[in-house]
């Protein structure tokens, strides 16, 4: 049924794309008005150093006998200027980062999915604003200013995308260059009148973004040598900078300095996530127009930090990430970014209490543009009788806190002022979140409305056309035509409905999805009733309980998202099955075999997420072990005499003996040419990319026996595997081949055991024959196991060495034998095929045990859809758009997994056909083996 196969994928495409619409689009509003600060301000230029990747507690703490790790700053901190943190927020990306600096936002998830460099929204920030800004750095980050300035009044220098090389002598080279190009610049400046005016300009920024941090951060770990040596070299960097600039102006004191970090780093070298390492960077300010240190004798913070870094007497000024846009705008007086949501920090300016209240005023009713643009937005497709606005702040509130503020600051009450700007910010962001989650509840309710009638549609294909549970039941054509135009009539008033309030076309796909599904479910009515008798009748106990029992397992699934140690559980639960069954009485070995690899298997969901402590050695053992066991079947396949091998399946499996041992030299080799600063062996790398080739071609060119063609499958992808582990994780897909191999003699002989079928010799079963219609059997209740064990084995070969956060996180070490320059596409797809080759071997197990076991690959596919159709709608209810960001990723990225589990499998089921029954015959000599 194509039709069917088709209206799935499409169904799920758009379930899949909903939650973005529904959760995730992008909060920008555009057409309000800029607003500037009346009063002259403190600075006329600013220099904005962004040390990407730098941790706040790298900056502040102490080395081990007390001496600061950066000297210069430190003085800073303590005698001329204001200190802090700032907290970032997740995704803990350069990009957003960088946008919350300088534009005062935070990107919407739909921003960063569109990629680091482009500039996927049109925004306004300090750069645009600014009179001239001059910006140096790496290529990811600056062009995306420039390309969003309006005019050509922002400059940027960026050096070439390949220095980015994590496998290079020293990363802190790129911060080297950006402090010499500055210097050259201004150096060339004396003798060129017009750049030397428009220095002398009004309203000038220069941007100084320091990419070595973080990429000696990701090479070689926050706690490294390296790390902390970059460190002092930014320090002095910053130093012979500012003091240049000083020098260059003839300290006429109207420039501000502001040195902070776009994102942190975890011990471990990553960053995405949002753990406090990677959510706290330092922000240090200093120079025009901002507070000297202001000491204190206690103050309370949460963390411990203080005493740490022996800073408890000098007071410490907390702000959002996206504070420091509207700070950078008021000190040198540039109007506020059009779309920035952050508040003022008034306690870093150094100025007049009237300067401070007209500052705060001017943030407040530039965050009050951005919602009236957005309430009138939405009143604009919204019936006027269904539009209810936000009470806190209708037009009369509006104006009336106006104009209390404005009396309040001709009275020179500006305490008053500032408290009831502040009220008035909180109000408005409210509203604008109000705004934008306006039609959330709505849309919800459709998509999962379109769930469930999809699911209960799936089941009922399954009882009709796989099962013995009905009765073929006549249908009646009056009733069917009644049926069709009721529902087309209720479309048609949804379809009118949404017409009227001139609602977006994606709004029409979820609304009218509902329908057609609905209608299909309406039509199986007699189908339905008769499965009703049917069950009611004997068996009533019987379905409750295996009711019960499904939803038991399928919640044991959703548990495991959260808690990778759930599935310790269900494993442990499943070396127990052979005995619960009393399947170890006819097949005593193999049930113990199974066991033993099912605890063996249970190890790796305790273990911590790959990454976090490499072990090269461990990989190393790994390659040698499945070396001896591909020696040992080797051997075994030499002895036994039979009329099947040829030698060109030797010639293969030979190949792939030679490929997993250069695999093992490669990561060992590699490694130490990495520890050794030598960079990447070009050799290496060429070995590296002819393996990640050739695992793709040769499974292809073994024989299609049964265990012959897993194992070539496993050993060609192990050499993939090992080439891109960092530690234990190499092992994993060893003990999950092993017991899928298991796992295929055990469903044998739980057909025997339930008396479904003979046993098939599997050592002689050929997948290229196993194709022959007339031996597939009906579904039996023993099939929904099978389906559940491949979908638990599924979600195992994904959490079992980590979690989604694996790629979130972004350790290129993983992928240090292949490229080391970054690129995150490149990485990003290694990435993704590291966690996908377990995948494929549960996939071709799932394969042969359908194959074994005489089913259609279709009717155990469909009960595999309808578990992971009943895991999404629990993760579509369970998607947050609040909280800390951690959980907000891991929630979106639990449901696009699921979802896009169902349409991979899909893919995978495809593939998995591919690789078990297709061979590709070399050109031999005429002389023809019988194979």
């Amino acid at each position: 049924i194509p039709v069917f196969i088709l209206a799935g994928l499409l169904v799920h495409c758009v379930f899949l794309v909903s939650i973005f619409d529904i959760y995730f689009s992008s909060p920008l509003v555009h057409g309000m008005t800029p607003q500037q600060t009346p009063l002259p301000p403190p600075a006329k230029r600013l220099v904005l150093f962004v040390a990407d990747g730098l941790r706040a507690d790298s900056l502040y703490e102490l080395n081990s006998n007390n001496t600061p790790q950066a000297p210069y700053l430190r003085g800073i901190l303590e005698n001329n200027g204001s200190w802090g943190i700032s907290h970032t927020r997740v995704p803990t990306e350069s990009r957003p980062g960088h946008v919350a600096l300088i534009a005062g936002f935070y990107e919407d998830v739909s921003a960063v999915a569109k990629g680091w460099k482009e500039n996927p929204v049109e925004f306004d920030s300090v750069f645009n604003e600014s009179k001239y800004t001059w910006s140096w750095g790496s290529p990811d980050i600056l062009p995306m200013f420039a390309k969003g300035a309006t005019g050509d009044h922002v400059y940027t220098f960026c050096y070439a995308a390949e220095s980015e090389d994590f496998g290079a002598q020293d990363a802190a080279k790129l911060d080297m260059w950006v402090f010499d190009r500055v210097k050259s610049f201004f150096n060339s400046s004396r003798s060129n009148q017009t750049l030397f005016s428009a220095l002398n300009e009004e309203k000038v920024v220069l941007f100084l973004h320091l990419l070595g941090i973080d990429t000696n951060g990701h090479a070689h770990r926050p706690n490294s040598r390296e790390y902390k040596e970059n460190i002092k070299k930014v320090d002095e960097g910053v130093k012979e900078i500012a003091s240049m600039i000083d020098n260059f102006y003839g300290n006429d004191g109207k420039t501000a300095f502001i040195l902070t970090s776009d994102h942190g780093m975890t011990d471990w070298g990553s960053h995405g996530a949002g753990h406090p390492s990677e959510t706290l960077t330092p922000l240090i300010v200093w120079g025009a127009g901002v507070n000297y240190p202001q000491k204190v004798t206690s103050q309370f913070f949460e963390d411990n930090f203080l005493k740490e870094w022996k800073l408890e007497n000098f007071k410490r000024l907390d702000v959002n990430q996206a504070d420091i846009a509207p700070l950078m705008a008021s000190l040198i007086g540039v109007p506020f970014p059009l779309n920035s949501v952050g508040t003022l920090p008034l306690e870093y300016l150094n100025n007049s209490a009237h300067f401070k209240a007209e500052s705060m005023f001017t943030n407040a009713v530039q965050i009050l543009e951005q919602f009236k643009v957005k309430m009138s937005q939405k009143k604009e497709t919204t019936l006027s009788f269904l539009f209810t606005p936000f009470k806190p702040l209708s037009d009369s509130e509006q104006i009336n806190f106006l104009k209390k503020t404005r009396l309040y600051i001709q009275q020179q009450k500006f305490d008053e002022a500032v408290s009831l700007c502040k009220t008035l910010i909180n109000l408005a962001l409210e509203g604008l979140s109000y705004y934008h989650t306006y039609d959330r509840l709505f849309l919800g309710l459709s998509i999962a409305m379109g769930f469930v009638g999809w699911t209960t549609y799936v089941i009922l294909v399954i009882i009709k056309t796989h099962t013995n549970l009905t009765k073929t039941v006549q249908t009646n054509n009056k009733e069917s035509t009644v049926l069709f135009y009721s529902f087309a009539f209720v479309g048609m008033i949804i379809a009118f409905f949404l017409l009227i309030q001139t609602c977006p076309w994606t709004y029409y796909v979820y609304c009218l999805l509902p329908v057609p599904v609905w209608y299909a479910v309406v039509r199986e009515l007699p189908v339905i009733q008769d499965l009703a008798t049917n069950l009611m009748s004997p068996h009533i106990g019987q379905s409750i309980g295996f009711l019960l029992v499904c939803t038991l397992g399928i919640e044991i699934l959703v548990f495991s998202f959260f808690y990778r140690s759930t599935l310790t559980i269900g494993l442990l639960v499943f070396a127990g099955w052979p005995v619960i069954t009393q399947l170890w009485v006819q097949a005593k070995t193999t049930a113990l075999i199974w066991t033993l690899l099912c605890v063996l298997l249970a190890i790796f969901p305790l273990m911590p997420v790959v990454g976090r402590e490499p072990n090269i050695h461990l990989v190393i053992a790994t390659g040698l072990l499945t070396f001896l066991i591909s020696c040992f079947s080797l051997s075994s396949l030499c002895k036994s005499e039979n009329k099947y091998r040829s030698n060109e399946d030797l010639k293969v499996r030979f190949y792939q003996m030679l490929s997993i041992a250069l695999s093992t030299y490669v990561v060992s080799s590699t490694h130490d040419s990495l520890k050794n600063k030598q960079g990447l062996p070009v050799l290496n790398q060429i070995i590296s990319w002819m393996t990640l080739v050739s695992s793709s071609v040769l499974p292809l060119l073994s024989p299609t026996f049964l265990f012959q063609r897993l194992f070539s499958i496993l050993l060609s992808l192990m050499s993939t595997y090992l080439l891109l582990s960092t530690g234990y994780e190499a092992l994993f897909p060893l003990v999950l081949s092993g017991l899928m191999f298991v796992w295929i003699n055990m469903e044998q002989e739980a057909l025997q055991h339930y008396g479904l079928s003979f046993k098939p010799k599997l050592a002689v079963f050929n997948f290229a024959y196993a194709t022959d219609i007339t031996q597939f059997r009906q579904l039996h209740l023993d099939d929904v196991r099978r389906s559940f064990f491949f979908v638990f084995f599924i979600v195992t070969a994904f959490f079992g060495t980590g979690n989604i956060a694996s790629i979130n996180s972004f350790d290129p070490a993983s992928v240090y034998c292949f490229l080391t320059v970054f690129s995150p596409f490149m990485m990003g797809g290694l990435l993704v095929l590291k966690v996908v080759i377990p995948f494929v071997l549960v996939s071709c197990a799932f394969e042969a045990v359908q194959v074994t076991t005489q089913l259609s690959s279709k009717s155990l596919f469909l009960i595999v859809l309808v578990i992971s159709d009943i895991m999404a709608l629990h993760f579509f209810f369970l998607v947050k758009d609040y909280g800390s960001w951690l959980d907000i990723g891991t929630s979106i990225s639990h449901y696009v997994l699921v979802m896009s589990l169902t349409i991979f499998m899909m893919l995978m089921n495809g593939l998995a056909q591919l690789l078990t029954a297709k061979r590709l015959e070399l050109p031999r000599r005429t002389k023809h083996h019988s194979t």
